[in-house]
């Protein structure tokens, strides 16, 4: 299996925030993590394949519908790149 961990590492020099939402409805719940660049683009990537890019978005907003509209919640408040490095 191809590790994804050299496309996260360059993304990660780039994120501003990232967040983790769940799909509470099925079990195990489905989780899904949506990590929004510098340049207001938001990635959301799948951690239980792997970190597979699942959809990009342009804007915060519409990745936010996005996972709305799939019935998704945020786990937890958005955890900022300043708090970690």
């Amino acid at each position: 299996m191809q590790s994804h961990a050299p496309a996260l590492t360059e993304q990660a020099k780039t994120w501003k925030f990232l967040e983790i939402w769940v799909d509470p409805v099925l079990f195990p719940a489905k989780i899904l993590m949506l990590v929004g660049d510098q340049d207001g683009t938001c990635r959301i990537f799948n951690p239980a394949s792997g970190y597979k890019l699942v959809v990009t978005h342009s804007s915060y907003q519409s990745a936010q519908d996005w996972l709305l509209e799939d019935e998704y919640e945020r786990v937890k408040g958005p955890l900022l790149a300043e708090e970690v490095f």
